[in-house]
């Protein structure tokens, strides 16, 4: 079975209520090292990213669509750092109404890739980096989508045992150890979500 547009348009459904079911949590963990917004700021933009993408004819015109949703409803640092994600992703899915399964975790890899490139983390500094980057070295190397989810939830609860170095956690110090990131935990949920779709 090919992933499609119409499992594409089911995934940002997915992506959505997850993201509005989660806010108010995320929102509680980002008010222990940040400003209590994230969990807002990523059910708007997923919020935003199911609607654009319905009705259209190829894979690359809804994640691009999703992107382009994503930052106009996002303003905070999630909204370019996941539009660029999206952005890579609909180059990885091509112009084509579907793709093969097992090619779907070169999305992992594509939306990995935009988000190091436009944050320029690195991982170990208690960013969404430390969850994505695991998941994305799991599906380069072949693994399954379980493996996939699990290298990203590892990497998000490792956040935990870091002090942030970069973002507006990193003025904290040594306060921000014993918090989970985040960016990282919604990272893990969103791959929770493309596990769900494609695995």
């Amino acid at each position: 079975m090919d992933f499609t547009t119409q499992n594409c348009t089911d995934l940002f459904a997915a992506l959505a209520a997850r993201m509005a079911a989660e806010r108010d949590a995320l929102c509680a963990l980002d008010g222990l090292i940040g400003d209590a917004d994230h969990g807002i700021a990523m059910a708007q933009g997923m919020s935003a990213a199911a609607l654009a993408v319905e009705n259209l004819a190829t894979l690359q015109d809804q994640f691009n669509a999703a992107a382009k949703a994503f930052l106009n409803a996002v303003g905070a640092s999630s909204g370019p750092l996941y539009a660029t994600a999206l952005m890579r992703a609909a180059k990885a899915a091509g112009p084509r109404a579907a793709m093969p399964r097992a090619e779907t975790p070169s999305l992992i890899t594509a939306m990995a890739e935009g988000i190091a490139h436009r944050g320029k983390a690195a991982p170990g500094q208690k960013t969404m980096i430390d969850a994505w980057h695991p998941a994305s070295e799991a599906a380069k190397s072949g693994a399954s989508w379980p493996e996939i989810l699990q290298a990203a939830q590892t990497g998000a609860d490792a956040t935990a045992q870091m002090q942030a170095s970069l973002g507006r956690a990193a003025t904290l110090g040594a306060r921000s150890l014993g918090h989970k990131d985040p960016g990282a935990v919604s990272a893990s949920m969103i791959i929770a979500e493309f596990a769900r779709a494609l695995g």
